[in-house]
């Protein structure tokens, strides 16, 4: 299932048996001291492969590790401590000791517009986008394509956040918090066999708070107008379980499934 790996004759023959594709997408970016900057991608990589397995139809396309971010405003700001007027792109906090892979917006929607067109060439009848990237910007630029090739083209294009419904459309959602750190944790013992990912001795002390501007991890109302109090995470990375890691992919890829199996029966494939 994997598009890289399989021969053309082996291509043709999916495409025949089933018009469907996969397109994992996310940007390298810096996820604290503790998780590696590729979270986003392998995430959005395993739930698309795991999800075309479970359907048993369709290909994945290699990953494009490509993600855009703006520039924060004023009450985004404010939410996660810094002073109104502060350059903070992203989750490129000042505190950061990597800088983030962001490409300019209109650069990011280039290249999946011309990824799309020529999957839809091709004559694939459905693009399911796995975003593994929750910027506004990145969010809104996938709407726009998704609208404009499935209402321009015989293609129908889809995507979702690669994140529970619970999670996401709920405002929980962090970054490099107890959700994210989980899934890795979940990851590293089940696709990259015991390797070490994760390491929590980066972050402090359990006695010392996780204040976001500090480590550049937020929980989800950071990113909201509610703060939480203080600034501090509430959903603690190091609070981490493998177990909790594997209930966020289980729904998450369940989600997938449903979005695909829908999208094919609208189009009565």
């Amino acid at each position: 299932m994997r598009f890289e790996l399989l021969r053309p004759a082996q291509l043709s023959a999916e495409l025949a048996r089933c018009p469907l594709v996969f397109l994992p997408v996310a940007p390298l970016e810096y996820h604290g001291p503790h998780l590696p900057v590729g979270m986003d991608p392998v995430n959005a990589t395993q739930c698309a492969l795991e999800a075309c397995r479970r359907l048993g139809k369709g290909v994945v396309m290699p990953t494009l590790y490509m993600g855009t971010e703006r520039e924060r405003p004023d009450w985004m700001l404010d939410s996660l401590g810094f002073k109104k007027g502060d350059w903070v792109v992203g989750m490129d906090f000042p505190t950061a000791t990597w800088k983030s892979h962001y490409y300019q917006e209109h650069l990011f929607g280039l290249v999946v517009a011309s990824t799309l067109e020529m999957l839809i060439s091709q004559g694939y009848k459905l693009i399911v986008i796995v975003n593994g990237h929750g910027a506004w910007n990145q969010l809104e630029t996938l709407e726009r394509l998704a609208q404009h090739y499935s209402h321009t083209t015989d293609t129908t294009v889809v995507w979702k956040l690669a994140f529970t419904l619970d999670i996401s459309e709920k405002n929980l959602a962090g970054h490099a918090d107890l959700f994210e750190t989980s899934l890795m944790m979940y990851y590293e013992r089940e696709v990259f066999g015991g390797r070490r990912i994760v390491d929590l001795s980066a972050l402090p002390p359990r006695a010392v708070p996780i204040r976001y501007p500090d480590f550049s991890v937020v929980d989800g109302p950071g990113f909201s107008e509610k703060p939480s109090p203080g600034r501090v995470v509430q959903t603690d990375p190091r609070d981490a379980t493998v177990e909790k890691g594997k209930r966020v992919f289980e729904d998450t890829v369940r989600m997938y499934v449903d979005l695909a199996e829908g999208a094919l029966a609208k189009r009565g494939l």
